[in-house]
């Protein structure tokens, strides 16, 4: 088997190695100090409890107080022990124990962690389903490591099994050690804060940006660093994700950026991401939280230096201005490093490098937004609401977000003729039916694309002969009509699904269930109180997940392999493998045979074949002739120059250059070259008394 190669001299592939910031335990301090042992009573709070004496005060490691640990008044998974452990901490490890002198203990449970109390986060193990095992008797303790610390203040333990001859028991123990960090924020309008390199002194060749946000936006400037010739480097979100933008040109409003990454998804859920940007020669380092990305900017980078980082904005050198228009970042930064400065304590310090501009603060304060996870097919939401005439309308509204392109959204009955409503998924499009006497009285579609994850609101209202769907304000879409019968709900309103009795007329079901999340609700203008539904306090629920949303992109970092294109629901993603020279769940398994002498053995006589000289490797398939025809099989890769050039003699001129390009690209010429017994590269010259081929050897 054998190749024609582009170069007899071989092929060079440069390789740049970047160092990246690795997190891992400082060894100053041991992180494993008893975080709840000294807690107040007041610290801790539950779903329920089965009397005072099973209070969750009582919920400590190897205490025999009260009824010896925490037990709820029914043991069910909408149970939950919360506790508050005064500031936020760095937790690296959870310890269970059964109530004390009992058959009460937990054997399995969820882990939930929050800054706030609101808007949970469930740890998850390397994004697997995040159970944790629990105890298998009521003295015993079992402690659970965390891979990757946790930063929080609060943490809420559910319970997802027990002992079957019992009920739910607990004593716990959080381990960790205290966190300080430096936090600011800005308003998203006109709030920044620009750090100026001294001038004159020649910048490191390596820069190292490193940061935490929380944004309340999912769009906005996080950071832009400018230097000399209008060079200039951005991070931006868009729609949850991080993009890295490289500026040209001074700047000017007119200049478009090039997108050279995008890394992340969900980043807008309010939780804190880590980013780092590490700049050496014309490479980059880009880190978003658990990923990583390198990427080559051009040479003109490679004695670039910073002169300025805007941070919260996208501002010029001089004077200080908006590059563009887009939305500045709202939301919070913590721990704000520049090569090792710290930025934010100089800002604290009014260091005369760093300047804030605008309504910048010290702090992170953030609104309280409750949502609900409606995550499988028994999900649903109940509400009461109070039946008016039949000649008022109605008016729901809330946000949702998911990955599936159907599903019940809301429905409810009519008061007369035993009419309904469905407001529902179909297609990733929102669509209305009205049914009555059997029959669809009307239909309404508005938006598309709903199903990619973003949240989405909906606006429903009836009234004075008219009915109306909106989303996103009326930016995604707008339809009505007038029917000639009034709209008004009877008694209950449904979200995400209905009850599973079927004797419950007022709620019927014939599409897909819904899973996403939802948040905003409101019924004729008034909002919707979830923690008073989750205390039982308000309507009925049935497997949600209150006070959090759930939603994960299993497509983000794409796990189809060689190209191939992912999409997602709820639940699971799919690998489209079409046109890349791959099959399999994630697109792995090659459909190329590795050389022509595969081919011939296959049968095959000569021709044109996609050859996959290393398997399901990285190197792409490459189209190459074949040639069966001798004894030996030879692989023969064309190039653009295999017709005869003609040459005309000119006079003074004694040279004449041919460029040869071949239609595999290096790395793959080298593959095959090094898989090849034999190589060889012909050249056909052809010249009358030409001293090239009438030499004396």
């Amino acid at each position: 088997m054998d190749v024609w190669t582009k170069r007899v001299a071989g092929i060079i592939v440069a390789q740049v190695l970047l160092l990246s910031s690795s997190c891992g335990t400082r060894g100053e301090d041991a992180c494993d100090r008893a975080l709840v042992s000294n807690l107040p009573p007041s610290s801790f709070r539950s779903s329920s409890q089965l009397s005072s004496s099973h209070a969750p005060g009582f919920a400590k490691l190897n205490r025999r107080e009260g009824a010896g640990g925490w037990s709820p008044l029914t043991s069910d998974r909408y149970q939950w022990l919360e506790v508050d452990l005064g500031e936020r901490t760095r937790i690296t490890a959870v310890a269970t124990q059964g109530r004390y002198g009992s058959s009460d203990w937990l054997s399995s449970y969820l882990l939930m962690f929050s800054d706030t109390g609101h808007n949970w986060k469930q740890y998850r193990q390397e994004d697997s389903t995040g159970s944790f095992p629990g105890n298998t008797n009521a003295d015993s303790v079992v402690q659970y490591k965390l891979q990757q610390p946790v930063i929080a203040r609060f943490l809420r333990l559910i319970p997802l099994g027990w002992n079957p001859n019992g009920r739910i028991g607990l004593r716990l123990e959080t381990y960790g050690c205290p966190y300080t960090s430096d936090v600011v924020s800005f308003d998203g309008r006109s709030s920044s804060l620009v750090y100026r390199a001294s001038p004159g002194l020649r910048q490191a060749s390596r820069d190292v940006v490193s940061l935490k946000f929380k944004t309340l936006r999912n769009s906005g400037t996080l950071l832009h660093a400018a230097g000399e010739g209008g060079l200039g480097i951005s991070l931006e979100l868009e729609r949850g994700r991080l993009r890295l933008l490289l500026r040209q040109g001074g700047g000017a409003l007119s200049s478009e950026p090039q997108c050279l990454a995008s890394l992340g998804s969900l980043l807008d859920d309010r939780h804190w991401h880590h980013v780092a940007v590490e700049r050496q020669s014309s490479h980059l380092n880009l880190t978003v939280d658990k990923h990583s990305e390198t990427i080559q900017i051009p040479a003109i980078f490679s004695h670039w230096d910073i002169e300025q980082l805007s941070v919260g904005a996208s501002l010029s050198l001089n004077p200080l201005r908006l590059l563009d228009s887009k939305r500045n970042f709202h939301g919070c930064l913590e721990n704000l490093l520049y090569n090792g400065l710290n930025l934010i304590e100089r800002a604290k310090h009014k260091n005369q490098q760093v300047t804030l501009l605008g309504n910048v603060t010290f702090s992170c304060a953030e609104p309280v937004s409750v949502a609900a996870t409606f995550p499988g097919p028994q999900s649903f939401l109940q509400l009461p609401v109070v039946a008016t005439s039949d000649s008022e309308g109605v008016s729901v509204g809330f946000q949702f977000r998911t990955w599936n392109n159907a599903g019940l959204l809301v429905t409810f009955a009519i008061p007369n003729e035993g009419g309904v409503v469905w407001l529902y998924l179909s297609e990733s499009r929102l669509r209305l039916q009205i049914h009555k006497t059997g029959r669809a009285v009307l239909e309404l579609s508005a938006g598309s694309a709903l199903n990619d994850g973003q949240w989405h609101s909906v606006d429903f209202t009836s009234g004075r002969g008219r009915v109306a769907i909106a989303v996103d304000e009326g930016g995604g879409g707008v339809a009505h009509s007038s029917p000639s019968f009034p709209v008004a709900i009877r008694h209950q309103l449904f979200f995400g699904g209905c009850p599973a009795e079927h004797y419950n007329q007022e709620c019927r079901n014939p599409f897909d269930t819904f899973q996403g999340c939802m948040r905003l609700l409101t019924v004729d203008d008034q909002p919707v109180d979830l923690i008073l539904v989750q205390q039982r306090l308000l309507g009925n629920y049935s497997y949600l997940q209150i006070d959090m949303c759930g939603i994960i992109d299993r497509c983000s970092p794409n796990r189809c392999e060689h190209g191939g294109h992912c999409s997602q629901s709820w639940t699971v993603f799919h690998c489209n493998c079409s046109d890349s020279g791959y099959s399999g769940a994630t697109c792995h398994s090659s459909v190329h045979e590795q050389s022509c002498e595969a081919y011939k053995h296959n049968g095959n006589t000569s021709g044109l074949f996609y050859i996959d000289v290393d398997g399901s490797g990285p190197i792409k398939p490459q189209l190459v002739y074949c040639n069966m025809t001798e004894e030996n099989t030879w692989m023969v890769v064309q190039h653009n120059n295999t017709e005869l050039t003609r040459v005309q003699p000119s006079p003074g001129v004694n040279q004449h250059a041919v460029h040869f390009d071949y239609s595999s690209l290096e790395e793959q010429l080298s593959a095959m070259i090094s898989q090849s017994q034999h190589c060889e590269q012909e050249l056909s010259y052809h010249c009358r008394k030409s001293r090239l081929l009438n030499t004396p050897d």
